[in-house]
């Protein structure tokens, strides 16, 4: 089925069953509303809105240190990524996106006619580019790079000096770079300051960056998403939103808006539940060398790779089906000997899905 291939990923995350512990997604834990002051009393279903809320495009602008003009409001980081290929690639345009990756990229740029072609983040270089083979691969008729930083689904994010480099080399060809940043504020929260990623909206050359209040703060209800680029491609990108969605909902930007009031405290918020849970994870990965990692955790996901097979499947599974602990199978991100591991909801919880996981290692026997 056609519906079925374009992002199977998330096909099985929004069908597969529940369990004890979720450690499948990739959220940081979500907010009530008692911690966020005052949301009960913000919404405003008539807020105008037609070309975004202007409250909420403000906010982003500042949040970024950008002009208003280069900043359009999506429905989530999904919804802005979609906005973005939907307004870039044609039919028969030659796109580049990372492998492994987030499927909905991928599917996006296919369900728009595209030409696919991957460039590898190999575990073997700490899940980076060779920037030399992504050059080798830009073509005329490339239109489009899409890369995720922190990387979904293995947390390591890319430096601004490649970052930099790969703009250059699709500049050079008029394509644009699409980079996928809604990790990355969680992860600047609790990276020392000589280590926090900067956003591509503040590079110059020809990126967009794509975000949402959504993994970084626990706003995933709210489906507040953007775009920060050049004022054109903004322009470009918002009236193809007129045929996609039109608009935003009204209350939804209203409390995007509000949320943004909250954000350093929000933001706190965050930072303690992550740096708790990145401890946590470093700790327990040290403990079980069974699980491969290429760089120590640093964001809300990290991707181990299980020593000894080539298929992580059956492990996950099991864990599971005998442990009550959901985690994301690696074949749904073209990385069938890992699987990924959500650090962003509570703490007690991951310490009751690693002991589960420990107690799975230690008596695991392929073809159990």
């Amino acid at each position: 089925m056609l519906t079925s291939s374009l992002a199977p990923y998330l096909l099985w995350a929004k069908t597969r069953a529940p369990a004890a512990i979720d450690l499948a997604g990739s959220n940081v834990l979500n907010c009530s509303l008692d911690e966020l002051p005052g949301l009960r009393d913000a919404v405003d279903i008539s807020a105008p809105n037609d070309n975004g809320y202007p409250p909420l495009l403000e906010s982003i602008a500042r949040h970024y240190g950008v002009a208003v003009d280069r900043v359009v409001t999506a429905t989530g980081c999904s919804g802005a990524n979609f906005l973005a290929v939907a307004a870039l690639v044609a039919a028969g345009d030659h796109v580049l996106i990372e492998q492994p990756s987030y499927d909905p990229l991928v599917g996006a740029c296919r369900l728009m006619g595209a030409r696919v072609e991957r460039f590898s983040r190999r575990f073997e270089d700490r899940w980076q580019f060779d920037a030399d083979d992504v050059r080798r691969k830009i073509t005329s008729a490339t239109k489009l790079i899409i890369v995720t930083t922190p990387h979904n689904p293995s947390g390591v994010a890319i430096g601004r000096a490649r970052l930099e480099d790969l703009g250059r080399s699709a500049d050079r060809v008029g394509a644009s770079v699409l980079v996928d940043e809604v990790y990355l504020d969680g992860a600047n929260g609790i990276a020392a300051e000589a280590d926090r990623g900067i956003p591509a909206a503040r590079l110059d050359g020809p990126f967009l960056s794509t975000n949402s209040l959504t993994k970084s703060y626990g706003l995933a209800g709210l489906r507040c998403g953007w775009i920060v680029g050049r004022p054109d491609v903004i322009e470009r990108i918002r009236r193809t939103r007129d045929v996609v969605d039109n608009a935003a909902s009204a209350p939804a930007d209203r409390l995007g808006a509000h949320a943004f009031t909250h954000l350093p405290a929000i933001a706190e918020r965050a930072r303690r539940i992550l740096g708790s849970n990145v401890t946590l994870a470093r700790a327990f990965l040290t403990e079980h060398p069974q699980l491969q990692i290429a760089a120590p955790p640093a964001s809300s996901v990290v991707f181990p790779r299980l020593a000894g097979t080539g298929d992580a499947g059956p492990f996950v599974a099991h864990v599971l089906e005998q442990h009550g602990v959901a985690l994301a199978p690696g074949h749904f991100f073209d990385a069938p000997a890992h699987f990924r591991l959500s650090l962003g909801g509570r703490t007690d919880v991951l310490r009751q899905g690693f002991a589960a996981i420990g107690n799975a290692l230690a008596n695991w026997r392929p073809g159990l």
